[in-house]
């Protein structure tokens, strides 16, 4: 408790010592720089809440932005790009806080919906998560994520498998083993991977994987859990090699050549002292490419049957229902009503998910700076 008492006094005071040099900074410049200022600001917040009120008017504050943007840029530029660089930053998390809430407020009717009593009290959504039946058509209507949940933890798990490793081992191949021409010719083809669109790896999965598996294991029809998670696991594979190339990087030559010194050879001191200094940023890195792989749209959307229903049995991944994000790409189009705020269930579920990897990511990112003298 203490710590987080230290914490929030640490961040009021920094808030306060930012404020006041902005004070500062603002009495050191001309009256008229000011008010060009404040006319920048002002007709930025008109068009923000003109944009959300949804009104015709909202041209007039965004024309009165942009005519006071470009005299403060010709007049003052120093100030007007400082405003300008804070009124982005302020937007971004305005934006993603909008969104944030916009999501959150669609998702609450079938929540609502799926309320189940529970020893006299109303369990919010709870339905949802304790029956498997998806039918938004027939009475009685259910909208049920367990199936897709299924099928994301199938996909994901999969994918994990095939990134993990060979990520690892090419960002270990990359950082410690392969020259330096290699390295300058390899690593921008890795990259280029991540550029390639996911609906070309779909296409590529549903008109040669999906076929050959179904003659292969005599499966009825196409779209199995396994493809769509290898195919998956080969979109997220550059993610784990870039970051994790990156970790293995950073370790201090020092500790490698103090290695080298005591008589090791070169493999027992990438296994021994360079993957567990780096073992933070890995890590990072494997959790960096789950993300991608629960948010995959496009290949699991093509490769997967679209039924919303579980696999019999539960570990049976020679088959392929659906996915979260499948849902939501197969379904968007012509969903309403409670339909449609299922859809944003789901999306709320794989907000959630990510958004913790990504926290999570970035403190295991953090642990590894400090594990080797970086900064905090």
């Amino acid at each position: 408790m203490a710590q987080v008492t230290n914490r929030v006094e640490s961040s009021v005071e920094r808030g306060i010592r930012t404020l006041r040099r902005v004070r500062d900074s603002l009495e050191d410049e001309e009256p008229e720089a000011v008010a060009v200022a404040g006319v920048v600001v002002a007709s930025l917040l008109f068009s923000l809440v003109g944009f959300l009120l949804v009104s015709s008017l909202t041209i007039l504050p965004f024309a009165a932005f942009v005519v006071s943007a470009g005299y403060g840029w010709v007049r003052h530029q120093e100030l007007t790009a400082k405003v300008l660089a804070l009124a982005t930053t302020v937007s971004t998390i305005l934006i993603l806080l909008l969104i944030t809430v916009f999501i959150f407020v669609e998702a609450v009717p079938v929540v609502r919906y799926e309320s189940v009593t529970v020893f006299g009290v109303s369990v919010p959504g709870i339905r949802m998560f304790i029956q498997p039946n998806w039918d938004a058509v027939s009475p009685p209507i259910r909208f049920s994520m367990v199936p897709m949940i299924h099928g994301t933890v199938l996909v994901t798990i999969i994918a994990t498998v095939v990134a993990a490793p060979l990520g690892i081992a090419a960002a270990l191949f990359l950082s410690e083993i392969a020259p330096a021409p290699v390295r300058e010719a390899v690593k921008p083809g890795v990259e280029i991977l991540a550029g390639i669109p996911s609906i070309v790896y779909g296409f590529i999965g549903f008109t040669i994987l999906s076929p050959w598996a179904s003659d292969q294991f005599d499966i009825l029809g196409q779209g199995t859990y396994l493809f769509v998670g290898i195919v998956v696991g080969l979109m997220a594979l550059p993610t784990v090699v870039s970051v994790a190339e990156d970790a293995l990087s950073s370790v201090p030559e020092s500790m490698k050549s103090g290695s080298l010194a005591m008589g090791t050879t070169d493999w027992q001191t990438m296994t021994s002292i360079t993957l567990p200094a780096a073992f933070s940023g890995v890590s990072a890195a494997v959790l960096l490419g789950v993300g991608r792989a629960i948010g995959e749209t496009m290949a699991a959307t093509v490769m997967l049957r679209g039924v919303p229903k579980l696999t019999e049995p539960l570990y049976n991944a020679f088959y392929g229902q659906e996915t979260l994000t499948s849902l939501i790409a197969r379904n968007y189009g012509e969903a309403d009503g409670l339909q449609l705020s299922a859809l944003f269930a789901a999306g709320v579920i794989l907000f959630i998910t990510v958004m913790f990897l990504s926290i999570g990511s970035q403190y295991v990112e953090a642990r590894m700076r400090s594990k080797l003298g970086g900064e905090q």
